[in-house]
């Protein structure tokens, strides 16, 4: 590339990324020269304020017009921004977590992981070419791993470590593997142009390959998102991981494995027209997802009623509420969007506030057991009144954003011409099932008694639980708040754009 091409090219339109990038080399700089006593605030606060800073930049780019970079590898349209504004929230939020847990901040590495993981996150939200989609699954996926190790004197974390390389890896090979199905079919690594020559017909004898391919993906990604029966290595990877990077994999790390699955899906498999059926693959499997979400529904929300540990019941509700997202997915409506971002969002502070709360309180008592709980409301009565709102807006209690998250999607399984009826009354059943759970969490709080100890909060932490708060409440008020940010933006025509 010449001198002239580099000064014409649109480096606004990556801003946000090359603001991470900036930060994580600088980081690592830092690392080298500082002092090992001033390492933890300077590099930690650095890394904060390149978070921030992605963040503004990414909202002067809401109105900037569809662009397409480096011969379309890279996609800068609402999808991307729209996903990355909620990767960017969750990962600040997060990051005030970290900076406030004494036993992560003196591990300056954390800050450069956790950029670089967010980075790979942010890639695939603007990825357009498999290659790239992989490169920035892999970086997320390869920082993760060391994320939940870090503390590797640590027997849990190393264990989770251990187990969650093995099912990475694993799910990393069979996606990788449909991947090459994929290429090998169409000839070409970029999203659009797949969509493109798919569109336009093919052989009856590669109709079983492109299927094949599907459920290679599909499977591989399943891994990524925890769902049923890919989900065994999340309750000991939440639990015995760090709790602000079980934050990160429960928020900014599912994001991200919805955004790809939506990529690779919505572009490829709903191009591809069965010969004989007469529909897309994506329709012809619609009932093999469909039977993933229910598994996922009711295998989530059972298992976790016998859960005593607040972060492996915190795991199972994940891989419950993933379930509820691919409802929405599944049923291809015209708001599928909308609802999964909407999701997404409130998802993230409900879930970063509940486990910042449950961070505390482990802390405090040795172990995140629901008895640790036990009288937090006659303790802390203000801690135990912002658990209330996390817990309730999990539940989908009205007046919480969790409430309108749920009725969207409930209301996606019915509004296409099929309608997946057997989906919305699942998700009906079982999130009646998840209140028996949910409401023991605050049967302990406020009806069992327990150790009268204050819990002291760091400063980070209480700017955190207080913002996830007044969000969920907020959003579960006035959801229109977020849906204005939404509907300002063309997304289904600039996904699906040339």
């Amino acid at each position: 590339m010449t001198w002239k091409a580099l000064s014409t090219f649109q480096w606004e339109t990556m801003g946000p990324e090359i603001i991470l990038i900036a930060a994580t080399i600088l980081l690592l700089i830092l690392e080298l020269i500082l002092p090992k006593e001033s390492k933890k605030k300077v590099i930690g606060w650095i890394g904060f304020i390149g978070l921030v800073a992605s963040f503004v930049f990414l909202c002067t780019l809401f109105h900037h017009k569809p662009t397409q970079l480096l011969y379309g590898s890279f996609k800068l349209d609402s999808f991307s921004i729209l996903f990355k504004f909620i990767l960017l929230i969750a990962a600040i939020l997060v990051y005030l977590v970290a900076l406030g847990d004494d036993k992560i901040a003196d591990r300056t590495e954390y800050y450069t992981l956790f950029i670089t993981a967010l980075l790979g996150a942010m890639y695939m939200a603007s990825s357009s070419d498999l290659i790239t989609l992989f490169v920035g699954l892999e970086l997320l996926s390869i920082s993760s791993y060391i994320l939940v190790g870090i503390q590797k004197r640590r027997e849990k974390s190393t264990e989770a470590a251990l187990k969650y390389v093995i099912n990475g890896g694993i799910s990393t090979a069979i996606t990788l593997f449909g991947l090459s199905y994929v290429y090998g079919l169409t000839g070409t690594t970029n999203l659009t142009e797949m969509n493109i020559a798919l569109s336009q017909g093919m052989a009856s004898s590669n109709e079983f390959l492109l299927v094949i391919a599907f459920v290679l993906l599909f499977v591989g990604l399943s891994f990524k998102i925890a769902s049923v029966p890919f989900h065994m290595w999340a309750p000991d990877v939440y639990q015995g991981a760090p709790t602000p990077v079980t934050a990160f994999l429960a928020t900014v790390s599912k994001a991200g494995g919805f955004i790809i699955i939506l990529r690779i899906f919505l572009s490829i498999f709903t191009a591809a027209v069965l010969n004989e059926k007469g529909v897309t693959i994506f329709e012809n499997m619609q009932p093999v997802v469909g039977i993933l979400a229910a598994l996922s529904m009711i295998i989530g929300n059972t298992v976790a009623l016998k859960q005593s540990s607040v972060k492996r019941m915190l795991a199972y509700s994940g891989i419950a509420h993933g379930g509820y997202l691919l409802v929405s997915f599944v049923s291809l409506s015209p708001f599928m969007f909308e609802s999964m971002w909407f999701y997404l969002l409130s998802y993230a502070f409900m879930t970063i506030g509940a486990m910042t709360i449950t961070y505390n309180v482990e802390k405090q008592y040795g172990n995140d057991s629901l008895a640790s709980f036990a009288g937090l409301g006659k303790s802390n009565p203000i801690l135990a009144l912002f658990m209330t709102i996390y817990v309730l807006s999990l539940a989908g209690i009205p007046l919480t954003a969790g409430f309108i998250g749920k009725l969207n999607i409930f209301m996606s399984a019915f509004v296409t011409v099929k309608g997946f009826y057997w989906l919305g009354a699942i998700l009906l059943i079982t999130t009646v099932v998840s209140y028996f759970y949910y409401f023991g969490i605050l049967q302990h709080i406020f009806f069992r008694e327990g150790e009268n100890r204050k819990i002291r909060i760091p400063a980070p932490h209480l700017l955190v639980i207080l913002v996830c708060a007044v969000v969920t409440i907020l959003l579960g008020v006035k959801p229109s708040l977020a849906y204005e940010v939404f509907h300002k933006m063309e997304i289904i025509k600039d996904f699906f754009a040339a």
